[in-house]
């Protein structure tokens, strides 16, 4: 609870404040984040709020951490272990997060603009959260639950945002991304079998050779959207929005719904 209620101010502050300025938050050395880490034998480490931005915490096991409100801007988590940590309401904008595990891990209104998640692994994990400009190409997003939280909508709409990114071969199957904002995002040759993407915004995306056989598409926007050899089978785009949708002659369209041209 009360990661949600440091939210708004929270994140107000979190484009703009350099490492030195987090009034309130910690500032941990390497040595300290590892200290905390292998004192915590029964219960999982506390690091809360803390300062860990810039540091080089790469390959190292978080043991289902509690990392909520952290701030790990420009962190070199390369290859770390987060497995089942809570990082909710915290910031990863630029981290290098390439090969690390997340799966079950939460990350509910997290900030992760430009950031580096190749290779990382979310399966299961629930997912709320800015991710404009991050690189997740290559990554597991399986069995995630990205979609919008409608029960806080005296916040406003708590959704997913993963806007002008990369995420060529990530594969999202079986996951849900109900009313995301993916504009503009490169899912090429992504995997997307199954994947709940109901009122979710896709203007602009590339999915050209995209995977996304039985994927729900209803009510979503896919204005300007590239399906060239996209398999499409059994996909369900009714009442889909598809203005200046490109491909759709060369895609396979056995058993969709709700498309209409050659």
């Amino acid at each position: 609870m009360r990661c949600i209620l440091i939210a708004m101010f929270t994140i107000v502050i979190a484009v703009s404040a350099p490492a030195d300025e987090w009034d309130g938050y910690e500032r941990l050395t390497r040595e300290q984040v590892l200290k905390v880490v292998a004192a915590a034998a029964t219960e999982a480490p506390d690091l809360y709020a803390k300062n860990l931005s810039g540091l080089d915490l790469a390959g190292v096991d978080f043991k289902r951490a509690n990392l909520s409100a952290a701030v790990l801007n420009d962190a070199n988590l390369a290859g770390a272990h987060l497995d089942g940590c809570r990082l909710n309401v915290s910031f990863l904008q630029r981290a290098n997060l390439a090969g690390a595990t997340l799966r079950g891990t939460t990350l509910f209104s997290v900030q992760g603009q430009a950031s580096n998640l190749r290779d990382a692994d979310f399966s299961g994990a629930r997912l709320i959260g800015d991710f404009q400009d991050a690189d997740l190409s290559n990554a597991n997003l399986t069995r995630v639950n990205a979609a919008a939280d409608m029960k806080n909508q005296s916040m406003g709409l708590m959704r997913t945002s993963i806007v002008s990114a990369t995420a060529v071969n990530a594969d999202l199957s079986g996951s849900d991304f109900s009313r995301a904002n993916m504009s503009f995002t490169d899912f090429s040759h992504a995997k997307l079998i199954g994947t709940k993407l109901y009122r979710a915004e896709l203007s602009g995306a590339r999915l050209e050779g995209a995977d996304l056989r039985g994927a729900d598409l209803r009510e979503a926007v896919l204005i300007d959207v590239d399906l060239t050899r996209a398999n499409l089978e059994n996909a369900d785009f009714t009442g889909a929005n598809l203005r200046g949708v490109r491909g759709l002659e060369t895609a396979k369209r056995d058993g969709a719904r709700g498309l209409s041209g050659p």
